[in-house]
């Protein structure tokens, strides 16, 4: 990769990381902290939240995405550890939107509709933070290779 190609990507990998601490570790445990915020009005809020993170995820891995394969049509091949965690935080994503959101509808879906929260404990929602742990863990990684290219 060049230089250009890798700024862009290390610009794109770092935002999305940075979208993905401040929403998934910072806004999505305190707002249930917040005065008056009950479990109901909480998951409204996260699934809206969610589905913009989501959204903007998909872009920026396609910026990354994209940037890594023009690099390597353009210039040459990209370093095998950039195409390994650019895969990976993208293998993620995808895991998280195919395999683990749709549940969680669900069970908000549920819970919305006035089932106890409490009696649905749901494993999908560890399968995300697990996936969000990796996720930042190879953005963070892929951010810092891409920074030394």
């Amino acid at each position: 990769m060049n230089h250009t190609s890798a700024a862009v990507a290390a610009a794109a990998t770092f935002v999305w990381l940075g979208m993905v601490l401040a929403i998934s570790f910072l806004e999505a445990p305190l707002k249930f902290r917040a005065p008056g915020v009950t479990v109901p009005i909480g998951l409204g809020i996260g699934r809206l939240v969610f589905r913009a993170l989501n959204a903007a995820e998909a872009v920026l891995a396609a910026v990354v995405i994209g940037t890594v394969v023009i690099a390597a049509v353009v210039i040459g091949s990209p370093a095998t550890i950039v195409v390994v965690l650019t895969a990976v935080a993208a293998a993620v994503l995808v895991i998280q939107l195919v395999l683990v959101r749709p549940p969680l509808n669900r069970r908000s879906d549920r819970v919305l509709a006035g089932e106890d929260p409490a009696r649905t404990r749901s494993r999908a929602h560890l399968w995300y933070v697990a996936l969000e742990i990796v996720k930042v863990l190879s953005l963070a990684a892929l951010g810092w290779v891409l920074q030394g290219v």
